[in-house]
């Protein structure tokens, strides 16, 4: 690898090409040296990986730890509020994102049976219905709307509550908790206010469960002896908060997308059979859930560089998705493109568990949203539409739509 390619001082967040494209400096960073040293703001001298091979290695690879209680894990921005850590933080039980096996191991193989392919096939016609009785209800109302609040956050919010047995009525407490945690710019103190408040919440529901359980996942996991109520809460606020956020990111972003693409967008609505493949092109061209962090347990060599045991790894799965050396003319959106192995639902032990759910839910959305609203059009110019630079799971803040009939 060149050794020229200057390092850079912490992780390029502008979106300085397109709302959909990595900032232009981390697709140099990728084109010329695809696992490349930065400077943390900290000063911590570790590394990013930004190219598709390097990534889909380092995911597999099991001495990049997802652990968070073994070494510090350095932020890659500035976060004004966060203190420095001196030491890791506790493990939080049940949160096995942030778990190696056996632990990891254990605790997900408690869940796999409930996010089946054939039970999440089963749901289908489910799923249809609450997206087109969400579609109604969009339908009753006079344009313009937001997107996000009337159809991309409400339909997986009511599919993940309905799989896991949360109230919808308590929506708003774990809505407005989970956007809170995902602010990047915040204090500690804030962010562990939002998750005190989310795990409040839950540990009063996995108790109510426990002693009478219903006919729901969480019910299900609270009859197992061998899960905690710590562990039951952390494996429920992982469920919540990844069950909505990103299927509801994914909708309103790329409903942005396909008005940003109208040709495709044409296409997608005469050819509906095209939807599968369009919700794995939007998943690789949008990568909502960009940035992931390893701590290299060894001496590692990724990509002809040796990555220092301690270091802390970041990696951009968008970079990864829309690196020319896997994906043709990656920065387009191309439908009928193949883009089947992307890494947007991670890859190895810790790739999305409900990836199932979350297909079903976005060829719901978006195939009920163009046949019942062929008019479709944004409200505002695209410049203006607010991104959601400033979260740890990139979409729109809101997506104000408007139309001028509907279709049966």
């Amino acid at each position: 690898m060149s050794q020229t390619v200057p390092v850079p001082q912490s992780l390029p967040v502008h979106r300085d090409v397109s709302p959909f494209d990595p900032p232009s400096a981390i697709a140099r960073m990728r084109d010329e040296r695809p696992v490349s040293p930065m400077v943390f703001p900290d000063g911590h001298e570790g590394w990013v990986v930004t190219g598709y091979e390097e990534a889909r290695q380092m995911l597999a690879d099991t001495r990049f730890s997802s652990r968070q209680d073994i070494g510090i894990i350095h932020v890659p921005f500035e976060t004004p509020g966060m203190p420095v850590l001196t030491e890791p933080p506790p493990q939080t039980p049940g949160l096995f994102v942030a778990m190696d096996a056996p632990d990891h191991t254990r605790l997900r193989r408690k869940l796999i049976g409930a996010f089946t392919v054939k039970r999440m096939k089963q749901l289908e016609d489910h799923i249809v219905e609450v997206a087109e009785r969400q579609l109604d209800e969009l339908a009753r109302l006079t344009p313009p709307v937001d997107l996000v609040e009337e159809f991309a956050l409400p339909v997986p919010s009511l599919v993940i509550c309905e799989l896991l047995g949360v109230p919808y009525a308590d929506r708003e407490t774990f809505q407005v908790n989970s956007a809170q945690f995902l602010v990047k710019d915040q204090t500690l103190e804030a962010k562990m206010a939002a998750y005190g408040a989310m795990t409040t919440f839950l540990a009063q529901l996995v108790t109510a469960k426990r002693a009478e359980p219903g006919d729901d996942i969480l019910s299900d996991l609270a009859r197992d002896d061998d899960l905690s109520v710590d562990e039951l809460v952390g494996i429920a606020f992982l469920l919540l908060l990844a069950g909505h956020e990103t299927t509801a990111n994914m909708l309103a972003l790329g409903t942005f997308a396909l008005l940003e693409n109208p040709r495709q967008l044409a296409e997608l609505r005469a050819d509906p059979d095209l939807m599968p493949g369009a919700v794995e092109e939007l998943m690789r061209y949008l990568s909502v859930a960009d940035i992931f962090y390893r701590y290299a347990v060894d001496d590692i060599e990724l990509g002809g560089e040796v990555i220092g045991k301690g270091s802390t790894v970041v990696v951009s799965l968008l970079a990864a998705n829309h690196d020319p050396r896997r994906f043709d003319n990656p920065d387009a959106l191309d439908i009928h493109r193949k883009a089947r192995g992307h890494l947007s639902l991670g890859h190895g032990i810790h790739q999305c568990l409900g990836q199932q759910l979350a297909r079903i839910e976005m060829r719901a959305g978006f195939e009920g949203l163009l046949r019942r609203f062929p008019a479709l059009a944004l409200a505002v110019p695209a410049d203006e539409v607010k991104l959601k630079t400033d979260m740890n799971i990139y979409g729109v803040h809101e997506l104000p739509v408007t139309w001028t009939s509907t279709a049966p």
